[in-house]
């Protein structure tokens, strides 16, 4: 990043729409998180159930062994546990960061390239910016802005959510 570059990011409190909006996303990652992890647990538990039965059917003495079963079951529950709370270091926490510290990033940025595809009728602007490639805008702007215009982005602070552009 340039130092003209880093000159030109500030930060300002989230409004009231934006912390809505990453309110319900929050909600909606937990969710996500729960159902994903409750699944997971059963699947530790069926799993090793599952090796049993083969096992059986290939005539295997001890087949049914609670040691066995216990075994697989912790080993399997805890990779679950731990990719899920990678998982969520990666991700949901970011956001819960950022509803906690309520501040948006604002960076301003020069247009390099604009873009129309015609296959979705969406207008792109491709920007400078180190966090996003290119923002979808409206025809309107599309049509104001030209390459080398400034257009300044707004996303959240520690998930890097982007929140919008002006």
């Amino acid at each position: 990043m340039s130092v003209t570059q880093a000159l030109k990011i500030y930060t300002e409190p989230l409004d009231i729409t934006e912390l809505s909006f990453l309110h319900d996303k929050a909600g909606k990652e937990k969710k996500q998180y729960y159902k994903v992890y409750s699944m997971l647990m059963v699947l530790s538990f069926i799993i090793p159930f599952a090796g049993a039965w083969y096992r059986a059917t290939d005539g295997s003495p001890n087949a049914f062994s609670p040691l066995k079963f216990f075994t697989t079951a912790s080993i399997l529950l805890g990779i679950s546990t731990a990719g899920t709370w990678l998982s969520y270091r990666i991700s949901l926490r970011k956001v819960r960061l950022d509803l906690m510290e309520r501040v948006k990033v604002i960076e301003v940025n020069h247009i390099t390239r604009k873009q129309y595809m015609p296959q979705t009728n969406t207008y792109y602007f491709y920007i400078e910016s180190p966090t996003r490639l290119s923002i979808e805008v409206t025809q309107a702007d599309f049509y104001r802005l030209h390459e080398g215009d400034e257009v300044s982005i707004e996303y959240a602070m520690h998930s890097k959510l982007y929140l919008g552009y002006f």
